[in-house]
């Protein structure tokens, strides 16, 4: 096989990848409300609380894992890493799936957090595979798959669930496995001998591998941004569902054709846009617009008074889309060949910590606001929640900015 093509079959397979895991969380999006109420018996705003902590437990164990699957790469290559980790997700569909107690969906988010932890490895392989000039475009081709998970996991979720809420975790549990298996036929490592390093226990946990800002102090003021992004982006799948639902009475079936069409049109942004927009008006340029396009959009949610009114905030939304591989290009070119995987690890363990706080965080102020114990009925409270993080995170790359332009070697 040549080289292009092996590329081209690389690339393909971590598009499949992340593809596949963004149609399980799609699935869970619009179905989850519906299998908690049955399996607790409670009404919306309760499921809601119990919504965020299995998003909590999701993100602790991405937390804990990221650093550990980011280092071992660095390690062992990328491949095994990534065929192992779709292996496990699968697993954590049937589980959920099969689910007999609510308690069985946290352990089913558990497995899913840990093999999910993955998108690091992911975001490294194109890190290797892409000069520093086309990295912003092809880490765009993690969100472009992304947005088409997010058209065809909420179709699964509303469409099939009209059968059942289970039926759609047993057709992602096919997914992940043979995605697994075509990557371990086509896939080629990335990550050749010569750019492998000892694995060091110390840097494959979550504090440890915090060393990496004393080596790189100029990435902490990004690492603010990613954590103010991850606090604002948390606001949709753990509030988006309930709050509409709730508002506007939508169905299953309404909000998994309302993710359909945020998941085209982020697949636009990041597989089209990116790559007209990001070279013409720079990273840092790009990571503002996105900024102040998302804090627009989670305002005009907090605020929409009709159903229609969400759709048009979605188009708005996904101009966010420009932020988030272009921030990571800019990062990626702060750590040497060696350290990509590492690099993944400590953003996906920093996002990961903000996202244990995060989604207890925003369903609870959805919970308290449409409860009878608020001083007023504010269901948008998460959402404006989320557009004041953003407005937070623009103002710190605006002073990060001087540092975030230069490479290590300037």
């Amino acid at each position: 096989m040549s080289d292009a093509r092996a590329s081209r079959y690389a690339l393909a397979f971590i598009f499949v990848t992340m593809f596949v895991d963004t149609v399980g969380l799609g699935i869970i999006i619009p179905v989850t409300p519906k299998i908690i109420a049955q399996l607790t018996g409670q009404g919306m705003s309760e499921a809601a609380r119990y919504g965020g902590w299995l998003f909590f437990v999701y993100a602790l164990m991405q937390f804990l894992f990221a650093p550990l699957i980011g280092n071992l790469s660095d390690r062992f290559g990328r491949r095994p890493v990534l065929i192992l980790a779709l292996t496990a997700l699968s697993f954590d569909y049937l589980i959920t799936g099969l689910a007999p107690t609510v308690w069985w969906l946290f352990v089913g988010r558990t497995l899913s957090g840990m093999a999910g932890a993955s998108y690091t490895t992911a975001n490294a392989y194109i890190a290797d595979v892409s000069p520093p000039e086309k990295r912003a475009a092809n880490f765009g081709l993690v969100g472009a798959a992304f947005g088409l998970g997010f058209i065809v996991g909420p179709a699964i979720g509303g469409l099939l669930g009209a059968f059942g809420p289970r039926v759609p975790f047993f057709v992602s549990a096919v997914l992940a496995i043979l995605n697994a298996l075509f990557g371990l036929l086509v896939l080629k490592e990335s990550l050749d001998p010569a750019h492998r390093r000892k694995f060091e226990l110390a840097r494959a946990n979550p504090l440890g591998a915090l060393g990496l800002l004393k080596r790189f102090p100029a990435l902490f003021g990004l690492f603010a941004v990613v954590i103010l992004m991850r606090l604002a982006h948390d606001a949709n799948p753990a509030v988006f569902t309930y709050y509409t639902m709730l508002k506007f009475g939508w169905t299953m079936q309404t909000v998994g054709w309302a993710m359909m069409v945020m998941g085209a049109l982020i697949m636009f942004v990041y597989g089209v846009l990116t790559r007209i927009v990001i070279p013409r008006i720079g990273e840092a340029r790009a990571v503002i617009f996105g900024l102040v396009a998302g804090a627009s959009a989670f305002a005009l949610y907090a605020f929409a008074t009709k159903g229609w009114q969400m759709f048009a905030g979605m188009a708005v939304f996904s101009l966010w889309g420009l932020s988030s591989p272009a921030l990571n290009a800019i990062m990626s070119r702060m750590a040497p060949p060696t350290e990509q995987g590492e690099l993944q690890g400590v953003l996906a363990s920093i996002g990961s910590l903000t996202s244990i706080a995060a989604p207890p965080l925003l369903t609870n102020l959805f919970g308290y606001f449409t409860s009878a114990a608020a001083p007023v009925y504010f269901p948008g409270a998460a959402f404006l929640a989320g557009s004041i993080f953003l407005v937070a995170a623009a103002a710190t790359f605006a002073r990060a900015r001087p540092h975030a332009a230069l490479s290590p070697a300037e």
